[in-house]
């Protein structure tokens, strides 16, 4: 083939556009918009918040663990719309920290198991009280002393009081020897309290008349204490558990049954009050008779304070 006849081939060389026709600059832009953007709003946000709340702020991005469990106001501001905060979801009155609200979970449970078992204590001495009493009701020779026989519930527990008659004493005269009869009617309430675990207060009582060698000899005072420990000796031979006694005491005629006559057969009786716990732990304590609060007493004298030692 000739030189002549041989192709000729053209290279041409495509160029990009100008500069200012490319679009790049305009992802640069838009970043630097956005991140102006969140600029301001951050500024804005930092100056309409309050000082506790960027104090909450900080302690968060220094230590986020310590915010979430000790809580503060960077967990739950009492300003914000959404109130409250912290454990109790319910509150409307800002943070509620952690320990005050098991504290006051504690206190209220505290309180409401005291309740609860007051309640059930109470319940129980009143099955007693009328479980004694159909006792009495059963049984031919406790029910003829029926109306000596007095119980009741009262702010110290169950009492029950055993009075004299004119013609049916407990005792001999001026003397602690109990009458077979008495003796019958302690053994069968003593183990009638074995029911229950509650402790027992044991009291004797006289009435006013005095021995002929007064108060310096042997007196209305070694009479009662004398009758109360024959009691609990009696009531012990009938099955009692000796363990639950905790007091017997002699009041002589500090407290009579009937203050309108002081030497009333009725005055001469024996007091066993089944405690409850409240009494129970005030007479425990050193100074128990002055602290313990009694809401109401009664005429034969069931309050516990230093003037009125209870029966």
């Amino acid at each position: 083939m000739s030189e002549d006849l041989r192709p000729i081939v053209i290279k041409r060389i495509k160029k990009g556009g100008g500069g200012h026709h490319g679009g790049a600059w305009k992802l640069a832009y838009a970043d630097f918009v956005t991140a102006m953007m969140a600029f301001f709003l951050l500024m804005w946000l930092l100056g309409s918040t309050s000082n506790g709340d960027l104090k909450g702020i900080a302690e968060y991005f220094q230590n986020p663990l310590k915010v979430s469990m000790a809580g503060g106001s960077g967990a739950g501001d009492a300003n914000s719309i959404l109130q409250g905060g912290g454990q109790d979801l319910t509150r409307s009155a800002g943070q509620v920290k952690r320990g005050d609200i098991e504290a006051g979970r504690k206190t209220r449970t505290d309180e409401d198991l005291r309740k609860e078992f007051e309640r059930r204590e109470r319940m129980s001495l009143t099955e007693l009280k009328g479980n004694i009493e159909k006792l009495v009701e059963n049984n031919s020779t406790l029910r003829l002393f029926k109306s000596q026989l007095l119980l009741d519930v009262t702010s110290e527990g169950l009492r029950i009081q055993i009075v004299d008659e004119r013609n049916r004493p407990m005792f001999d005269t001026s003397s602690s020897e109990l009458k077979p009869y008495s003796k019958e009617i302690l053994r069968e309430i003593g183990k009638a309290l074995n029911a229950v675990p509650n402790k027992v207060s044991i009291s004797g009582h006289t009435d006013a008349a005095q021995f002929s060698g007064g108060e310096r000899g042997f007196s209305n005072w070694e009479l009662s204490a004398n009758r109360a420990n024959a009691s609990r000796r009696e009531m012990i031979a009938g099955g009692m558990d000796e363990n639950k006694v905790l007091r017997v005491v002699g009041l002589s005629s500090t407290v009579l049954f009937d203050k309108d006559d002081p030497l009333s057969p009725s005055n001469r009786r024996i007091s066993i009050v089944v405690l409850n716990k409240r009494t129970e732990e005030a007479m425990l304590l050193e100074d128990g008779y002055a602290s313990v609060t009694v809401e109401g007493s009664d005429e034969a004298g069931s309050a516990l304070t230093p003037e009125n030692p209870g029966e």
